[in-house]
């Protein structure tokens, strides 16, 4: 259950939460249509909150609404201006962010000529996605028999939200065996990525992850690179089969609600010795020590609130 916040943001005001509604003709709703993004602000060391990759993010969702031919009837500017506000207003030092671009009630039909763009930004404290248990010590996983998109059946740079649809059906059929999280393979039948979230792999102390032909290019994913050069560890974007999975010492994922998850097992197959491995604890910590404030390398990650 989401926890409420006061006030949501809808089409350039800010309104109370209960209030927020759109009609069961919403043509997203029935089509699915529309593009979002998720993003977290952190509470740092100093007392000050932040938003993590906040320009980066805001982008992407241009892009994903590019991509799918939707007109955002606000700037970038005025998006991240609006998440700044709506984090203030709901009095907020640490949640979850939401933007939503989706296509509102009016004509109906597979193909509409024109049809009113809609925007919305929500906020509410979130924790652990994948819980605070598997944040520490790492979580089970299976790979799933729903396979990831093809680049040529949807578009697979683009935050979607039909898309979640094949993410639902992967993450139901793991989670009622018993498991925490799928993995997806791609069309080709090499590892792709979670349900929400990227995936790396290490061995022998090189840390491996899938490029971005078939999966989202992740936001976290892409931070996780680049702390990962700069301490000096072997890292590189190449393909692998399911099976380097269950022959790996660590494995982990990454993704702005898991932010980043050790994974210590995988189709019922220990990874390494079933516990967070030394390299991905390493990055987990430098991780929240840069979300938090509290390396100041990183700092143009952050965007105060």
């Amino acid at each position: 259950m989401v926890e409420k916040a006061k006030k949501i943001w809808l089409d350039g005001e800010l309104v109370n939460w209960d209030d927020a509604n759109v009609h069961v003709l919403t043509h997203t709703l029935h089509y699915g249509l529309g593009v979002f993004e998720g993003l977290r602000c952190y509470e740092c060391v100093d007392g000050r909150s932040e938003v993590f990759r906040l320009e980066e993010h805001v982008v992407r969702l241009f892009d994903s609404a590019k991509i799918s031919q939707l007109k955002i009837p606000y700037t970038q500017a005025e998006i991240s201006q609006a998440i700044i506000d709506t984090i203030k207003v709901n009095d907020l030092r640490s949640c979850y962010i939401r933007p939503l671009i989706f296509v509102g009630d009016g004509p109906m039909g597979l193909y509409v000529e024109e049809y009113p763009i809609r925007a919305t930004i929500a906020v509410w404290p979130w924790g652990a996605y994948l819980g605070e248990d598997g944040l520490k010590n790492g979580i089970r996983a299976k790979v799933s028999s729903y396979t990831r998109h093809h680049i040529n059946i949807t578009m697979t740079k683009a935050k979607v939200c039909g898309h979640y649809v094949n993410s639902m059906l992967a993450k139901k059929e793991v989670k009622s065996c018993g498991y925490d999280e799928a993995i997806m393979l791609d069309p080709s039948g090499y590892v792709a990525e979670a349900t929400g979230a990227n995936i790396f792999v290490i061995r022998n102390g090189v840390i491996n992850t899938p490029p971005v032909t078939t999966v989202l290019a992740g936001i976290t994913r892409d931070s996780v690179i680049q702390i990962a050069k700069d301490k000096g560890y072997s890292i590189s974007e190449k393909t692998f089969a399911r099976d380097e999975l269950y022959l790996a010492d660590e494995v982990f994922l990454t993704g702005s609600a898991a932010e980043i998850t050790p994974v210590r097992e995988i189709d019922d197959r220990m990874i390494g010795e079933g516990k967070t491995g030394s390299i991905t604890k390493d990055i987990q910590d430098t991780f929240f020590n840069v979300v938090k404030g509290a390396d100041k390398k990183y700092e143009s990650w952050l965007t105060y609130v």
